[in-house]
C-alpha cells in the first residue's frame, strides 16, 4: 500500500473546539441542578443528532428551558474560548510535510462548510487543503461513510491509499466503512471513549512525521 493523501476531521482534530462545547455544556446543567455525563456527550461527538443535550436536560429537571439565553450565552462564551485557541500540537507541521511529499490533503467534517472553512481560514491552513468534505455535502454525516468516500473522490485516491485522521469514536467508525486506514489522535473529552478496532492511537500529532504515519499504517 502507499500514501496518497491524509483526511483530517477537523474539530477536535485540528482545533479543539470540543473541550469548550462540552465544558459551557456542563455549566448550563450545572446552573439547573444538573450533571452532564461525559458518556451521554460522547453519543453525538463526531455527528449531529445522536445526543440532544437540550431535550437531555429538559427531561432531567422535568420542564421546558427558556432556551434562547441560553443559547445566547453558550454560544459566545464557546466563541470566545475557540478563539484564544491554536492549532493543536503538530497538526502544521504534518500538514507541511505531506504538502512537501506531495501527499494529497482534504478535510471531512460532520459541521458545516462556513463552520469549517472559515476556521481553517482563521488558522492559515486552509490553502493546504485540495478538497473539503462537510455536512453540505452529503445527506448523512460521520458515522457513515459519506463524508470519506467524498473526499477521497474530490482527491481522485482510492480510499485505501488514505489515512483518515480523527479523534472520535463516530468519525473513525465513518473512515473504516469508507474504506480508509484510520489514526486516532484523542482530546480531553474523546479519552474515555471506546473507539473500534483496527485504528491506531496516538496521544498526539506533535513530533509525528508522515514517515511514521507511514510506518504505523503500514503505507
Amino acid at each position: 500500500m502507499r500514501l496518497e493523501a491524509l483526511i483530517f476531521d477537523f474539530d477536535g482534530t485540528m482545533l479543539d473546539t470540543e473541550t469548550p462545547e462540552f465544558l459551557s455544556w456542563q455549566n448550563i446543567y450545572s446552573d439547573h441542578g444538573a450533571t452532564l455525563e461525559l458518556t451521554d456527550w460522547g453519543r453525538g461527538i463526531g455527528t449531529w443528532g445522536a445526543f440532544d443535550p437540550w431535550a437531555d436536560l429538559e427531561a432531567k429537571i422535568g420542564r421546558t428551558l427558556n432556551k434562547e439565553p441560553i443559547a445566547v450565552a453558550h454560544h459566545a462564551r464557546v466563541k470566545t474560548a475557540i478563539e484564544a485557541s491554536e492549532l493543536l500540537p503538530g497538526v502544521l507541521e504534518l500538514l507541511q510535510g505531506a504538502r512537501d511529499a506531495r501527499v494529497k490533503l482534504a478535510i471531512a467534517s460532520s459541521s458545516n462548510r462556513e463552520w469549517v472553512e472559515g476556521w481553517a481560514a482563521k488558522l492559515g491552513v486552509l490553502d493546504f487543503f485540495a478538497a473539503t468534505a462537510t455536512q453540505d455535502d452529503v445527506l448523512r454525516v460521520k458515522p457513515d461513510p459519506a463524508l470519506y468516500r467524498l473526499a477521497c473522490e474530490k482527491l481522485k485516491v482510492q480510499p485505501q491509499h488514505a489515512l483518515a485522521l480523527e479523534d472520535s469514536a463516530n468519525g473513525a467508525k465513518s473512515a473504516l466503512a469508507a474504506g480508509l486506514r484510520c489514526a486516532v489522535i484523542p482530546n480531553s473529552v474523546t479519552r474515555s471513549l471506546e473507539f473500534p478496532s483496527g485504528v491506531v492511537r496516538l496521544g498526539t500529532l506533535e513530533n509525528v512525521r508522515l514517515e511514521d504515519l507511514r510506518a504505523l499504517m503500514n503505507l
